[in-house]
């Protein structure tokens, strides 16, 4: 879903009047939309940006750019590339080279090839009216502040989820793990900045004693998922979790 709502700006409907840079674009884009849609594993920004120019390798190639055989030459001449094939190390290796081809190669031919590939992608991307680096920042912020909402929360998760499995009385209805997910979810909200002021109103609502510790003088009967403040932080953590490539339902599993 947050991959589909970045489809290339120019592209509309069968109708409409595409060039054919237009329509290579868009092609090149949907080929390459696989990879982009790797930045939902990506756990650290390290990994985001080996998405990301792995995704500029893949856009430079369907497109045919001049640029991208300095650098294709510099991959497939590297040994360690060829050593990685089948492992999971192949496609960072492989952008590790990438980018190490800016040095050029031992005859001193395709120097900045890396730097020289980018700019051609950019500039494809630009004369067609998209903003490859506005698409790739919004899916980068969007994972990281997921990440940062996750681990923030994930010791409540942890201990509402033990309680689950060890209460007394017999296994868990669903009753009490929709209650244990609004507490996880309101824990998730305090990492989220645009949600600050949903979550104070939410702390109001059920009259929670401390912030960040929700357990704390937790008064069940007041958590309602009815309540409009409710709806604010349940829409607004449902919507960070799309941007960061993940859901409420996936994430509650990890």
């Amino acid at each position: 879903l947050v991959i589909s709502s970045f489809e290339h700006r120019t592209m509309a409907n069968k109708d409409s009047n595409m060039s054919p840079d237009e329509i290579s674009f868009t092609n090149a884009f949907n080929v390459n939309r696989s990879v982009l849609a790797g930045f939902a594993k990506c756990s650290s920004r390290e990994d985001l940006h080996i998405v990301r120019d792995g995704f500029f390798i893949g856009m430079a190639s369907e497109l045919r750019l001049d640029e991208y055989e300095a650098v294709r030459e510099a991959i497939v001449t590297e040994n360690s590339v060829a050593e990685a094939v089948r492992t999971e190390n192949s496609f960072r290796r492989m952008v590790e080279v990438a980018r190490n081809s800016n040095d050029g190669l031992e005859d001193g031919r395709n120097k900045n090839a890396w730097d020289n590939l980018l700019m051609a992608v950019k500039a494809r991307a630009t004369s067609v009216g998209s903003d490859l680096d506005e698409i790739w920042i919004t899916l980068e912020n969007g994972r990281m502040e997921w990440l940062a909402a996750a681990s923030g929360a994930h010791q409540i998760k942890t201990l509402l989820k033990d309680a689950l499995e060890n209460q007394c009385g017999g296994a868990a209805t669903e009753g009490d793990t929709s209650d244990a997910k609004m507490l996880w979810m309101y824990a998730l909200s305090l990492s989220i900045p645009s949600l600050e002021k949903e979550a104070d109103a939410w702390k109001e609502v059920a009259q929670i004693p401390e912030r960040i510790r929700p357990l704390v003088g937790y008064k069940p009967e007041l958590w309602d998922c009815r309540k409009s403040e409710w709806a604010l932080i349940d829409r607004g953590v449902q919507a960070a979790a799309e941007r960061g490539g993940s859901s409420i339902d996936e994430a509650w599993k990890l």
